[in-house]
């Protein structure tokens, strides 16, 4: 595991743990010699984890639109800054660079991030794992609305197994390290066809 794309917030939320955690995953990924790929950004917990990262000595990748460099300050002490046109390129070279992906707290831009990694697993056009740092709980809704979606017979229930959920970060990347393929051939409902 060389390298994780973590997706998260801009701001930082109402209660200081997503601070707190944010930087205590950058530091394990640093001690870790596990590199992030995210955002860009400098600001919310995309600043914290990146500032984590390299406090304690490892390797930080940015990648963000001209757009957002614009209208929220990008992070000048990275190792690598890739300036974009689009969302649609960022998110192709976080795919391309990272071994793995993990969605901490956020808003939209987070979750149409992680969905369409999920998405692209789903299809086989990658296979990498995708996690959840559940701090606080956070992600218990979205896993309610997803358990929702395989009840309702609208996503396969191995591909809401294939996702890792874990608060504790050392574990998260224990599991991250231990997952194997992504990928489902029936994502879809064949017997309709």
């Amino acid at each position: 595991m060389r390298s994780i794309g973590v997706f998260c917030g801009a701001n930082t939320g109402q209660d200081p743990v997503y601070s707190e955690a944010s930087a205590a995953l950058g530091k394990l990924m640093a001690e870790q010699t596990i590199a992030i790929v995210y955002g860009g950004g400098n600001v919310g917990l995309m600043g914290i984890i990146a500032d984590a990262v390299l406090e304690h000595g490892g390797k930080a990748i940015g990648v963000i639109p001209q757009s957002l460099v614009d209208r929220e300050v990008a992070h000048t002490g990275l190792h690598e800054l890739h300036v974009v046109e689009t969302m649609h390129e960022r998110k192709a070279i976080m795919a391309a660079r990272s071994d793995a992906f993990i969605a901490m707290p956020g808003g939209f831009g987070t979750f149409d991030e992680i969905c369409e990694i999920i998405t692209w697993n789903q299809l086989g056009i990658i296979k990498k794992p995708v996690a959840f740092y559940n701090i606080n709980g956070y992600y218990d809704r979205f896993f309610e609305m997803i358990s929702h979606t395989v009840a309702e017979g609208f996503v396969k229930k191995d591909q809401l197994d294939k996702l890792i959920i874990e608060a504790d970060p050392v574990i998260l990347l224990q599991k991250i390290r231990a997952f194997s393929d992504a990928s489902s051939d029936y994502w879809v409902d064949f017997k309709r066809i």
